[in-house]
């Protein structure tokens, strides 16, 4: 389960960070930085990756993450593994809703995701173990 979690983390990362290059008109900075590498072609899927793409990929990472913690019980890298995907799908939907641009929403929560991944990348997260050994049945056996 948790190659899965992991693998599936990045893959929202990545689904996350591509469609939003190809949104020209919602999110610019990141949408030229994506032209300057090859895909200004994206440019005319746009209205694919903002109604669809980009939700699906964040709610990936959302899922992945919360099941991350499920496996691993650890708040400290749980926290931003959350955040970052419901800033994004926050920043979907203002911009859904209201018409309105919501760059200050996506551009931390993408950039909360790619430090998350990266810290996972680099110090894999273990389970945490039972404090009570009792519970385990690995508890004090008398020798002799």
């Amino acid at each position: 389960m948790s190659f899965f979690t992991r693998a599936a983390d990045k893959a929202g990362l990545l689904g996350s960070i591509v469609s939003a290059m190809g949104c020209a008109s919602c999110f610019p900075a990141i949408a030229s930085l994506g032209a300057a590498i090859g895909l200004g072609f994206l440019s005319e899927y746009e209205g694919v990756f903002i109604r669809i793409l980009l939700p699906v990929f964040a709610g990936i990472a959302l899922f992945a993450n919360a099941i991350g913690w499920l496996n691993h019980r650890r708040w400290r890298r749980t926290t931003p593994g959350l955040i970052g995907p419901v800033l994004v799908l926050t920043a979907v939907f203002v911009m859904r809703a209201y018409g309105e641009r919501s760059g200050w929403l996506l551009y931390p929560g993408l950039a909360i995701m790619l430090a998350t991944s990266i810290w996972d990348l680099f110090s894999p997260e273990h389970r945490v173990c039972p404090t009570d050994t009792r519970e385990s049945g690995t508890g004090n056996l008398r020798k002799g």
